[in-house]
């Protein structure tokens, strides 16, 4: 989610993990990231949502946000333990980036080189890896001395390239966020009746001006605000107008409005 304010976002991970697959297939851990301005507030457990104590109380407890990630996991690289567990975190330009990942990526420790020890994994999965090189790709835009926010078109280039340069190794869904600007990119995915089609990620703009549906039954509950904001989630989860990302689109998202779009970019 992004949002013009902050708002309260509780997650039904449960319910979520059910709308996915049913419990069973996304039983390997959960993550939720509410940013607060450059720091983000992290929960991650190795264990199912569906019973976890601590889900329960983050769905009436979770701290007001203007930008929240959450994944639920289905392991397919890395044994199912919290440094596996997704949303993952790292430090660039004296902020937050969190990152998060659907699909699995074969042979991707041959595509990402790691130049230095700057960013390094700390668990054995394809999507770790993958935050770490896009990091790297993304840390020449932040070093500068001076606490200024690079341009979302410089930010939105460099991960529209790096999506385009790891697409060809499998399902590539992903969300990142580094503190200003979500970033999604959406890719294709394995659909319920086993066959693999884009498209891998959906999104709803919604405006205090349009009535809003109760999203409570798809698992999320949302503080009634008049503001602007926009989701995204792999499946719809209203009755809405969701829009279908194209296959190779990244689109990035601040405060609460789809600011920029790249769908034409050049593997590198």
């Amino acid at each position: 989610m992004s949002s013009r304010h902050p708002t309260t976002v509780g997650f039904s991970l449960e319910t979520l993990a059910r709308r996915g697959g049913d419990v069973g297939p996304h039983k390997d851990g959960w993550g939720v990231a509410y940013f607060e301005e450059k720091d983000v507030f992290l929960l991650r457990e190795s264990s199912p949502a569906a019973h976890s104590g601590l889900v329960k109380f983050m769905e009436e407890n979770g701290p007001p946000s203007r930008l929240v990630l959450s994944h639920i996991r289905h392991a397919t690289q890395g044994e199912t333990v919290l440094r596996n567990t997704q949303p993952f975190k790292r430090e660039l330009g004296g902020r937050a980036h969190v990152f998060a990942h659907n699909g699995d990526l074969i042979g991707v420790r041959d595509a990402c080189h790691l130049e230095s020890r700057r960013f390094r994994p700390i668990g054995d999965t394809d999507s770790e890896l993958a935050f770490c090189c896009l990091l790297q790709r993304l840390a020449p835009l932040w070093d500068p001395v001076e606490d200024t926010v690079p341009s979302v078109e410089a930010r939105l280039k460099i991960v529209a390239e790096f999506a385009a340069h790891l697409r060809p190794l499998g399902s590539f869904n992903f969300i990142y966020a580094d503190s200003d600007t979500l970033f999604v990119h959406s890719h294709h995915r394995k659909y319920d009746d086993g066959i693999t089609r884009s498209p891998g990620l959906n999104l709803l703009v919604r405006s205090s001006n349009e009535q809003a549906v109760d999203l409570t039954q798809s698992g999320v509950l949302m503080a009634p605000v008049a503001q602007e904001l926009v989701l995204v989630a792999s499946v719809p989860l209203t009755d809405e107008p969701w829009e279908p990302i194209q296959e190779g689109e990244v689109v990035a998202l601040t405060k609460g409005m789809v600011w920029a779009r790249n769908s034409e970019a050049v593997v590198a």
